[in-house]
């Protein structure tokens, strides 16, 4: 049993959905905003999808703030994580603000069902149109600190956190949605200014997400293809026991390996634990029709721990406890 996850197109299942939910190797599901319209439709697509598949289910979302939100009518609007540095000067209030957004991010999403935010993005602030507020900082120690809080919030939500774009999506200017970005900077540098958040919070995360960019001066292959930034960097080196997560193998960055077949062979290859296929159903479709491989063994106890306590409120009773209102002055 292989470990996929799969998108969906619409505001409920279909039939095609539900068939490849109960796929063997489809235990995820990633939602997006063409999934949402209201907050009852959301918390019963996701109680259709699992009784779809009719196993362990992980629901994901891309849910960090700022421009990336995916679910807004009824959700607190989330500021970009690069406000924090921006509005709050005081360390304290700083560090309170991270945590309270990290709570607020995570508790929300996961009262209406959604086991996991793929969240917080680690990357430095440098150069990257597609990251920029994304980051919590232009530099290391920033990004570190604050997102050390922000994870804390989400782990007193009860939820796992996963870190992006390890090793650093922040210093290539081409977006690896649209394009093969290269980063051209030298191996020192890369560990010098972008590792050390991922080095100082690995024991906090329990899932990473790699780049689908190339390093040319570590390794010829993209980041989230590569077994030297996997098993040697992020394993061995960092000590990150927990999940990773291919990011989207649909993604241009991702073309440079071959079909959607050769993506999947060349991720789990490199050492990540589940693939994601979104917005390409032919692509999904047609890996889930060969063999994959088997990650059942230590892949599956990581996605059982991605899985953490679930919430005891609806969104609606959420939003009436004081600790909600409290958070909501951190939101611009």
């Amino acid at each position: 049993m292989a470990q996929v996850m799969i998108d969906i197109a619409g505001i409920e299942l279909t039939t095609q959905d539900r068939e490849l939910l109960a796929h063997p190797d489809v235990n995820g599901l990633i939602l997006f905003t063409r999934n949402y319209v209201s907050i009852s439709q959301l918390e019963a697509l996701c109680a259709d999808a699992r009784e779809a598949a009719g196993k362990p289910l992980m629901i994901a979302v891309d849910h960090e703030g700022g421009r990336v939100q995916r679910f807004r009518q009824g959700f607190s609007t989330i500021p970009a994580m690069g406000r924090i540095t921006q509005v709050y000067t005081d360390a304290d209030e700083r560090a309170l603000a991270a945590r309270e957004l990290g709570w607020l991010m995570a508790a929300e999403v996961q009262a209406v069902g959604i086991d996991i935010s793929f969240a917080p993005v680690l990357d430095i602030n440098d150069v990257s149109e597609v990251i920029g507020d994304r980051a919590f900082a232009d530099n290391a120690a920033g990004v570190t600190s604050i997102a050390a809080e922000f994870i804390a919030g989400m782990h007193e939500a009860g939820m796992a956190a996963t870190g992006k774009h390890f090793p650093g999506h922040g210093s290539v200017v081409a977006d690896s949605h649209i394009a093969i970005p290269v980063d051209d900077r030298d191996k020192q540098t890369i560990f010098d200014v972008d590792i050390p958040p991922f080095r100082e919070l690995s024991k906090k995360l329990q899932g990473i997400m790699p780049a689908h960019v190339v390093y040319p001066a570590v390794d010829e292959m993209p980041a989230g293809f590569s077994n030297y930034w996997l098993q040697t960097v992020l394993r061995e080196q960092l000590g990150f026991d927990g999940m990773i997560f291919s990011d989207d193998l649909s993604m241009h960055g991702a073309t440079v390996v071959g079909d959607m077949k050769a993506r999947s062979d060349a991720a789990f290859n490199a050492g990540c634990d589940m693939v994601l296929v979104c917005n390409d159903r032919a692509g999904a479709n047609a890996l889930l029709a060969q063999s994959l491989p088997d990650t059942s063994g230590e892949s599956r106890q990581r996605f059982e721990r991605m899985l953490m306590s679930k919430p005891v409120l609806t969104l609606q009773e959420l939003q009436k406890t004081e600790r909600w209102q409290q958070a909501q002055r951190f939101l611009d």
